[in-house]
């Protein structure tokens, strides 16, 4: 009886070990997949002309668009669930739930605020011009893992959206993300 006291808390811990090393493998293959798509966006922006400098937003948009018709073209199998795999999404679930559990009336309040957004994310399709950006939470990006620059996290609705910055393109999203 003693023995079987002695190794119960041995078995919540490894279940416990078990937890965080099945969260840090997922996270690990979210980066990665972040990565990857870093890789392949440099690649295309050295077969672009670089933009000079400019104050035409004519330029600019000529610009965002070659970029994003090479990004979709070099893409043009993306799906949802490329990049936020079944199990990736699943575990920013969570992270998104743990802030929301004690402050949820707070932090949806703040998205009321911040001009909600809604449409359809869209793999691989441009995020329209004509909506606002919703700001992401402050709360909630510090419980998401953070993004190179290239990129950010857009709310729209109850999904959360990874989106290239400078090309408006939708990479992947999560439905159903915000509870």
């Amino acid at each position: 009886m003693k023995m079987a006291f002695l190794l119960l808390p041995l078995c919540v811990a490894g279940s416990w070990q078990q937890a965080v090393n099945q969260t840090a493998a997922h996270l690990q293959d979210f980066e990665r997949n972040v990565q990857d798509y870093i890789k392949l966006r440099k690649k295309i922006i050295k077969e672009i002309p670089p933009l000079k400098p400019t104050d035409s937003s004519e330029a600019l948009a000529a610009h965002q668009k070659k970029l994003s018709q090479r990004i979709r073209k070099a893409r043009s199998g993306a799906r949802q669930g490329d990049i936020f795999t079944p199990a990736v999404a699943a575990e920013f679930r969570r992270l998104i739930s743990m802030p929301m559990k004690g402050q949820q009336a707070a932090i949806k309040q703040s998205m009321k605020n911040a001009e909600p957004v809604q449409v359809k994310l869209v793999v691989n399709q441009e995020y329209p011009t004509s909506l606002p950006l919703q700001s992401t939470p402050p709360t909630l990006l510090q419980s998401l893992p953070r993004l190179p620059a290239e990129l950010d996290y857009r709310i729209a609705g109850q999904n959360l959206g990874l989106r290239d910055v400078q090309a408006n393109l939708i990479l992947d999203f999560i439905p159903r993300a915000i509870p």
